[in-house]
């Protein structure tokens, strides 16, 4: 196998949640484009139209599958309809997740609550299903942030304990997969991506974020999704229990 082979994704089956806009939708072309087949899921379904004709478009099967990742029942069954359709699952992508930027003194219980029953519980209950049925060599990527790691300005307290949260997990799957079931768990921490949840920004943030990134820019969300094929894929089949900070060096300013 060469170096560029060992990128593929050929006969593998990927399952990406948050698959209906942003970067769950460059994670679907990405994992599609290295030849996988893709599971889109999303609560939002006449959106993922969109991203399964991408991913057809990119010569690949799609299968769609409506998902609430909050609810452990909807998990199960989004793997089962990724099991019955193909057979298999060989990938996760935990992507599906939410942010709010409330002050803390006035942030509600169910406002916390939503986030995180979403972003670090919805990412458990999809990991459980999928390690109940994944062989050994598979791998689950779930999307922290960098907010799990450092703090941007912003009023998160729900959103950064969530994906602090979703990075322990990560280390914690890891740990209990590595040896008895040979599934890799890794993280991925974005910096600031165009997508639509930084679309809620106020005007300028971004921009005053550009500081802190040594790059000068935002990330590009196609730079992002080959992180993902690389953890996916053989090429990185010796890494596991890690996260990997994708964010143009803000974490280090």
């Amino acid at each position: 196998m060469s170096v560029l082979d060992m990128f593929r994704l050929d006969g593998k089956v990927v399952i990406v949640t948050g698959a209906s806009a942003g970067l769950g939708v460059a994670f679907a072309k990405a994992s599609a484009e290295a030849g996988a087949s893709v599971v889109l899921a999303a609560r939002r379904v006449e959106k993922l139209a969109e991203t399964k004709s991408l991913v057809e478009s990119a010569g690949a099967k799609a299968l769609t599958v409506a998902t609430d990742v909050a609810d452990p029942e909807a998990c199960a069954a989004l793997v089962d309809a990724a099991m019955a359709e193909f057979g298999q699952v060989d990938v996760l992508i935990n992507n599906a997740g939410v942010g709010t930027a409330v002050p803390a003194t006035r942030e509600t219980v169910e406002q916390f609550r939503s986030v995180i029953d979403i972003n670090l519980n919805g990412s458990y209950w999809t990991a459980q299903a999928a390690g109940k049925v994944m062989a050994p060599g598979s791998s689950i990527i779930n999307i922290a942030s960098i907010l799990g790691i450092t703090t941007a300005g912003l009023p998160q307290a729900a959103y950064a304990a969530s994906k602090a949260g979703v990075i322990g997990l990560t280390r914690d799957l890891a740990q209990q997969w590595g040896s008895r079931k040979g599934i890799r768990v890794n993280a991925i921490a974005p910096g600031f991506f165009a997508s639509e949840m930084t679309d809620q920004y106020h005007d300028g943030y971004l921009e005053s974020q550009q500081p802190r990134q040594l790059l000068g820019r935002t990330g590009d969300p196609a730079e992002l999704a080959a992180t993902a094929v690389w953890l996916a894929s053989p090429a990185g089949g010796y890494v596991t229990g890690q996260t990997i900070v994708v964010d143009g060096g803000v974490s280090i300013t």
